[in-house]
């Protein structure tokens, strides 16, 4: 298998996507936050003393995902069309965080949803840290992937 991110002398190196056709792709992923199932009815009471803990969290997830490649050393910086970050409460103690991105670009965008769902998730526990130290952040991955050259994808 070759490695993409290696050149012939195993150094790191960005991939060079410049022949590569545009493509609409797009990702889906996920992260969990496990909690204390008092934490969540704070949350969803909107009783958290730092404030909208959900809306905070999504817009930490867009700003994440926008600047991906600043964080994620051979990401590419890309044209997003879209970022969607859903946060659903799930009783008793736990709160799913979906993140959608799309664009019409040569390369894919599992790594800034990965990252938006992930700064989400941090966003969470730095509000709620204060009534719950125990917090868990978890099961971060991409759920489906569409577009590119490798085609689809939907995690089994």
């Amino acid at each position: 298998m070759e490695l993409t991110h290696l050149d012939e002398k195993g150094a790191a190196r960005m991939v060079d996507v410049g022949d590569k056709q545009i493509t609409q792709r797009e990702a889906l992923a996920q992260a969990l936050v496990t909690m204390k199932s008092e934490t969540l009815t704070l949350i969803t009471t909107g009783q958290i003393p730092k404030g909208d803990v959900f809306s905070c969290a999504r817009i930490a997830g867009i700003m994440a995902a926008k600047k991906t490649f600043e964080l994620i050393p051979m990401c590419h910086p890309l044209p997003i069309n879209g970022i969607n970050i859903e946060l659903l409460a799930q009783a008793p103690n736990k709160v799913r965080i979906l993140a959608s991105v799309k664009c019409d670009y040569k390369t894919g965008v599992e790594m800034e949803a990965l990252t938006a769902a992930s700064v989400a998730a941090l966003t969470i526990y730095d509000m709620c840290k204060a009534v719950d130290k125990e917090m868990e952040i978890g099961e971060i991955c991409v759920l489906k992937k569409t577009g590119g050259k490798s085609g689809n994808f939907i995690k089994k």
